[in-house]
């Protein structure tokens, strides 16, 4: 029973929603990987969610975000209308638990290396990083009945509080934008963090 008593408090689910076309999930989905012991890679397609980020004031501040980081951003010609065909294939990722290997390796294609996320070959070579068969890649990325359900991810996002992607939920708490990655880790840990701007809640 004193054993039981002196346990450590369960560690809360952690979810990372992310955009596969987004060079915020890119510059996120690198430190997911190192502050997570146990996250689960949840893509969605934005809709409301989706950040504005074609503009020039948009690509200015990543540019500088990732200057900040130290990580290389380069600008696929395709940006910022490719995508949909990447994350169906991240959706099959991530039903067979290869998510996490599958996002790294296609996001760097688009943002390290300038590729077309959406290319066969690009696709082709991120999902054998994450050990996906050719074939079954091919075709989750032209299985237009996987939109539905990613659709359907991102509303429920957005009515759980969420108001840009990438997004970490944890536990019940929404953490929205690559800037608040450390706050979300501090929340997982249960390490206190000076909070600015306040965090989301969802209720029930």
């Amino acid at each position: 029973m004193r054993a039981a008593a002196n346990a450590p408090p369960p560690r809360a689910r952690v979810s990372f929603y992310f955009d596969l076309a987004s060079p915020w999930t890119y510059l996120a989905a690198e430190r997911v990987d190192r502050h997570f012991a146990d996250v689960r890679w949840r893509p969605v397609v934005p809709g409301a969610l989706a950040p504005e980020d074609g503009d020039e004031r948009a690509r200015s501040a990543l540019e500088q975000r990732a200057a900040e980081l130290h990580m290389p951003l380069v600008w696929p010609e395709t940006w910022p209308t490719a995508g949909r065909r990447a994350v169906r294939v991240a959706s099959l990722a991530a039903e067979r638990g290869r998510a996490a290997p599958f996002v790294l390796a296609a996001s760097r294609l688009a943002f390290c290396g300038g590729y077309d996320v959406d290319d066969p070959e690009a696709l082709a070579e991120a999902a054998a990083a994450a050990g996906l068969g050719l074939d079954e890649c091919l075709q989750a990325a032209g299985d237009v009945s996987r939109d539905g359900p990613l659709e359907q991810a991102g509303r429920r996002l957005f009515a759980q509080g969420a108001d840009g992607l990438p997004a970490l939920v944890v536990g019940r708490t929404v953490f929205c934008g690559e800037h608040r990655l450390a706050e979300a880790a501090a929340k997982a840990d249960g390490r206190r963090f000076t909070v600015s701007p306040p965090l989301r809640r969802i209720e029930g």
